[in-house]
């Protein structure tokens, strides 16, 4: 047996709302959102109590998907250091290819997204660059140039 696809990646945010506006900004589209409460959240997560609410957001084309989750309870726990460099252990980043860097940067800047250094050029395929997103994650995005 193989795997099929990857269904998403989770993201836990402090603030749902603001989490779905910059991603709806990005051009994501909200599939659908949800209150999570009760013993399966409890025993797949390994918690005792949880209660949350969900937001998934997919890509355009349907084939990538983020699931955004806020916790009621038990509280969420920040991660140390709070906003960790790009070069520490774990989840790196999400990437996004995008038609427009700089104009997806220009809209994303109003929900809070920051440049992490600058847009480079990588060769002459595309345009790169980092920015930090809600609950301080790193989105990458990537203009095809070539």
């Amino acid at each position: 047996m193989a795997i099929q696809r990857m269904d998403n990646v989770g993201i836990v945010v402090d603030d749902l709302k603001a989490a779905v506006a910059f991603f709806t900004e990005l051009g994501m589209e909200l599939e659908g959102e949800a209150e999570l409460e009760g013993s399966t959240p409890d025993r797949m997560l390994g918690l005792d109590g949880v209660r949350s609410a969900i937001a998934m957001m997919r890509t355009p084309d349907g084939h990538g998907k983020l699931e955004l989750t806020t916790f009621h309870a038990p509280e969420a726990v920040a991660a140390q250091p709070a906003v960790p460099p790009p070069h520490t252990l774990g989840l790196h980043r999400v990437m996004f290819a995008v038609d427009d860097i700089d104009d997806t940067i220009t809209r994303l800047r109003p929900h809070g997204a920051e440049l992490l250094g600058e847009v480079a050029r990588y060769g002459n395929s595309y345009r790169l660059c980092n920015l930090r997103g809600p609950a301080g994650i790193i989105v990458a995005l990537a203009e095809e140039i070539g």
